[in-house]
């Protein structure tokens, strides 16, 4: 019945002592003033059993002794709180551009960039709370593999999906820029931002990765590219008539494309050379593009006494009307 409640005046529940004080000096009382008859043998009253009135006898004494009790916890002012939080989030929209051209299987990256990517990838989606992030998939052409959502395990799953060869091979960062664009323009989060991760040159598509980064900037849209792939030359698998075999590749990406891009929409550009320098990179931008939450945090207090209150003039008003009625002690 007391659980989760608290007492303003706790101090005041200390005149409950009181009522056991007082109902032992009843008791005395009574005694000192019950009349002593002394006789042979009860036999005589053995027939005669107690009427409801004598059985009641106490019970304006044992009603005041209620009522005092349940008007100190009422003086106690007992109170319960409910307490909670205010949480306000300026969410950011996120679009992933991942290049899945043939050279993202070359195995510079173990197990090769494609897996690389999308393993950190992964622990980006993981490690955002409130934000929708979509993903875009680009090589000749472009597509959104899913749109905006904060559904983070439906994106994850679609993320793991992905391969290489989903879409013919070539490199088309414009039309991949365009397209995340597309998802994020209508947008009215407060800050939208595209990473894009690529390890070549723009080969293919009808837009030009400069002109879609101007379009990005006209839409408050910050783009934040990665360039993967390490210094000089990777190994390329190649599927020959006696199996995988390994071609050495040079490692050609257009870092002043990228930088260009990165710089128009006011974002940055990234080189990783390794699996643990992409993962770097992921964390940097993690930190950069940080949820704005605010919590405000609140108690509240409510007033219990009115009850004990009550409850404790209604035995009054019950015993005051007993003890001047049907229990009635005449002198």
């Amino acid at each position: 019945m007391l659980e989760g409640i608290t007492f303003k005046y706790s101090f005041v529940l200390y005149f409950l002592a009181i009522v056991p004080l007082i109902a032992f000096w009843y008791w005395k009382k009574y005694l000192k003033h019950s009349p002593d008859f002394t006789f042979s043998s009860l036999d005589l009253f053995s027939g005669f059993k107690p009427t409801i009135k004598e059985r009641l006898t106490h019970l304006p004494f044992i009603l005041k002794m209620i009522a005092l009790s349940l008007l100190i916890v009422a003086l106690s002012r007992p109170q319960s709180f409910s307490t909670g939080e205010n949480v306000y989030t300026e969410g950011i929209d996120v679009a992933m551009l991942l290049d899945i051209s043939g050279s993202m299987l070359a195995e510079d990256f173990k197990p090769n960039r494609l897996e690389a990517a999308k393993f950190v990838i992964d622990e980006f989606i993981a490690g955002r709370t409130s934000d929708k992030i979509g993903l875009v998939v680009f090589a000749r052409e472009s597509f959104t593999q899913c749109p905006l959502t904060i559904d983070y395990s439906v994106l994850r799953g679609l993320l793991k999906e992905i391969r290489s060869g989903m879409i013919a091979d070539g490199t088309a960062i414009g039309t991949a820029i365009a397209n995340g664009v597309n998802r994020l323009k209508d947008s009215e989060a407060k800050s939208k931002i595209i990473i894009l991760l690529t390890d070549g040159v723009n080969n293919s598509g009808e837009i030009d990765p400069i002109t879609a980064a101007q379009i990005a900037q006209t839409f408050g849209i910050r783009i934040y590219t990665v360039g993967v792939g390490t210094i000089g030359e990777a190994p390329y698998p190649v599927q020959t008539p006696f199996g995988k075999r390994y071609q050495t590749m040079p490692v050609e990406i257009d870092e002043a494309i990228l930088k260009q891009i990165a710089q128009i929409t006011d974002g940055q550009y990234f080189r990783a050379t390794n699996n643990r320098k992409l993962q770097e990179i992921y964390g940097e931008i993690d930190k950069l593009e940080k949820t704005r939450v605010e919590i405000t945090s609140y108690r509240n207090a409510k007033e219990l006494f009115y009850g004990w209150l009550s409850f404790g003039l209604l035995f009054l008003i019950v015993e005051f009307g007993l003890s001047r009625t049907y229990l009635r002690k005449l002198p």
